[in-house]
């Protein structure tokens, strides 16, 4: 006997998975974010957040190393990418692999090799700052040059043939063409890249020894020894809602970008 089922049964395990271990973790976040720890409504955590000096300082460091991890990675990873996406080279493919092969190396081993390749140079403790960025770049470089390799391949080669024959440089159709096109990838980049170096502690405290303190640092005191899930609660509520409102910008200019480039064609 044949088990036939519907569309709608076979979306059960998923929607399972999802509302145990999405929607329901996202609730707590909630919950614990907009109470005290008397289980009273309160939005005392989120003034805290805004106004307390050390959250403050906290987030302007962690907002500093993003924005310097970020930019390295794209002045970086630009070039590859494109040099990837325009060469003729058959096995470009196993170029892009050998880029992302680092990230199937255990995260925490690829950053204590990292930790102990600056303690061999005589770095490690002197450039505090300077040590988690190049961390930062080191551990994320593949997610900015991935979005971007994928994007600039999908450029129509016509329109930089075009461009070529009206009499534009290579550096004016670059300029043009090539880079406006390839927006969306950079913003995906910046997207995967941006926020991510906000919260991952691990590097600030391998390489920057515990004296570079981000806001992932901050959840995690809250939640273990701090003993207060509200304030941590707030902090990642936050940076969700900021991650959710950059990835709605994201998506409105692709598609603003699509809607463009539909009127063009008509």
């Amino acid at each position: 006997m044949k088990l036939r089922f519907s569309r709608s049964q076979l979306c059960i395990p998923y929607a399972l998975f999802l509302a145990l271990f999405v929607v329901l973790p996202l609730v707590i976040v909630f919950y614990f974010a907009l109470t005290d720890k008397s289980g009273n409504f309160s939005l005392a955590n989120f003034s805290r957040f805004f106004f307390d000096p050390a959250l403050i300082s906290t987030m302007i460091v962690s907002m500093a190393i993003g924005a310097a991890a970020t930019i390295i990675c794209l002045l970086l990873g630009y070039p590859v990418a494109y040099i990837l996406a325009r060469s003729g080279w058959h096995r470009k493919n196993v170029l892009l692999l050998l880029l992302v092969m680092p990230m199937w190396i255990n995260f925490v081993l690829r950053i204590n090799a990292l930790k102990e390749f600056m303690q061999l140079i005589g770095i490690l403790g002197k450039y505090n700052f300077l040590n988690t960025v190049l961390g930062m770049v080191y551990d994320f470089l593949p997610f900015m040059i991935l979005p971007l390799y994928t994007t600039l391949i999908k450029i129509d080669k016509s329109l930089l043939e075009a461009s070529a024959d009206l009499g534009a440089t290579p550096s004016t159709t670059f300029l043009s063409v090539t880079l406006p096109l390839s927006t969306p990838g950079i913003l995906s980049g910046i997207t995967m890249v941006f926020m991510p170096t906000m919260t991952v502690y691990v590097i600030s405290d391998a390489l920057g020894l515990g004296h570079v303190v981000i806001l992932g640092k901050q959840i995690e005191h809250y939640f273990g020894s701090g003993d207060n899930w509200n304030m941590g609660s707030t902090i990642a509520l936050v940076l969700l809602l900021v991650i959710f409102a950059s990835t709605f910008l994201s998506n409105r200019f692709k598609d603003e970008e699509s809607e463009e480039k539909g009127r063009a064609l008509w």
